[in-house]
């Protein structure tokens, strides 16, 4: 399943900024990745639109608890989902919104912050980076602990193979867009008002592509089922994020691919409660066992092993097993497992038994029952 970069991410703030931070992180990297500073890097055109979106969002306190509520779904079908497009307003309209100015009406990233550049227009190219994808994986908890090897079945873009990705059919690529310049959006001056749109040509490319591959009509990518193989490391926990490089959608007319970010879920265990790197079980001993002492077969993760009990061990008494445990991916050594008792009483006594049991009781007399005496010398006040 793929899903959008989360807003608050993309910013780098706290989900409880305040709008005065969240405006002072855009402009932060609105400057960082402005087209103009970046030219013919559709990696950072891409990262400027992101940031876009996300500013525009959250700087309206309606889209804002809209967007906390629901996440992207929000804004999806009446909304639009993407920067520049849909209910979305174009990322150089917002960069001009908070720097103050038109951009592109007869000025560029220089003429903001003092480059001279004499109003140049943006080109844009016509090869767009894919979107990172994200990808939800169980696995269960000796996986987990001995690491595995999994593959994964996506719907995502990838390269058309009809074109080789270009998006023409002959292969001689793309060209300005004659309505734009290259810009990828069209601009109108009405008075002392510049408004900019989408380039209608060209859809915000920058270029077009005359003769349009039939597969993929020009995007020089499509939808398809991809299977992928992951390698899960030992000692993965939940929550942990793993990175597949290069295996998100892919690019537009050629553009580099995203990323595959895999999310891991542990599923639950049926015998251990996992704690960091430590696991607890608990076990019961027999009675006698507990009164007499004597060995205790108990199950690992690799199999089982055995552990001394003491006589008189009372219930809920936790024995550890060193490194035991699952690896720690931090440090590499092993935790423990914590193992805990609890002492079983039989249910099913003949006769003969329970009167043994009773001479038993009356032999031992209350000092080989120092929990009960303690009890009682506490709660005696409670009984006067």
């Amino acid at each position: 399943m793929a899903t959008k970069k989360d807003y608050y991410e993309l910013l780098g703030v706290a989900r409880d900024a305040d709008a005065s931070t969240i405006k002072k992180a855009y402009r932060k990297l609105a400057i960082k990745f402005h087209p103009d500073k970046n030219p013919d890097d559709a990696e950072a055109e891409a990262k400027f639109k992101e940031i876009g979106e996300a500013y525009e969002v959250l700087s309206d306190e309606d889209k804002r608890a809209a967007y906390d509520r629901y996440g992207h779904s929000a804004f999806e079908g009446g909304m639009g989902g993407g920067g520049g497009g849909g209910g979305f307003h174009d990322a150089s309209d917002i960069f001009s919104q908070v720097f103050g100015g038109a951009f592109g009406g007869g000025g560029g990233f220089d003429d903001f912050f003092g480059g001279g550049g004499g109003g140049r227009s943006r080109r844009r190219s016509a090869a767009q980076p894919g979107s990172d994808l994200r990808y939800d994986l169980d696995i269960t908890l000796e996986e987990a602990a001995a690491g595995c090897e999994k593959e994964l079945e996506i719907e995502k873009e990838a390269s058309c193979s009809s074109c080789s990705g270009k998006g023409s059919m002959s292969g001689s690529g793309s060209k300005t867009c004659g309505t734009c310049g290259g810009a990828g959006a069209v601009t109108r001056q009405a008075g002392i008002f510049v408004q900019q749109t989408t380039c209608p040509e060209c859809q915000g490319a920058g270029q077009t592509i005359s003769d349009p591959c039939d597969s993929c009509r020009g995007q020089g990518r499509r939808e398809e089922t991809s299977r992928i193989k992951i390698r899960i490391p030992a000692g993965v926990d939940r929550g942990t994020r793993l990175r597949s490089s290069g295996n998100g959608d892919a690019g537009l007319r050629g553009g580099p691919a995203g990323d595959l970010y895999v999310f891991i879920d542990i599923k639950k265990h049926e015998m251990f409660e996992r704690e960091g790197a430590d696991l607890h079980c608990e076990i019961p001993v027999p009675f006698s066992v507990a009164t007499l002492g004597g060995e205790l077969e108990v199950p690992t993760l690799e199999g089982k092993a055995s552990i001394k009990i003491p006589s008189g061990t009372q219930g809920g008494t936790t024995f550890r097993l060193r490194n035991r445990g699952i690896k720690d991916l931090s440090y590499g050594s092993k935790g423990d497992l914590n193992v805990t008792v609890h002492v079983e009483v039989p249910t099913k006594l003949n006769s003969a038994q329970k009167e043994k049991l009773k001479d038993f009781s009356e032999s031992i007399g209350e000092k080989n029952s120092p929990m009960q005496e303690s009890f009682f010398a506490k709660a005696k006040k409670f009984f006067e």
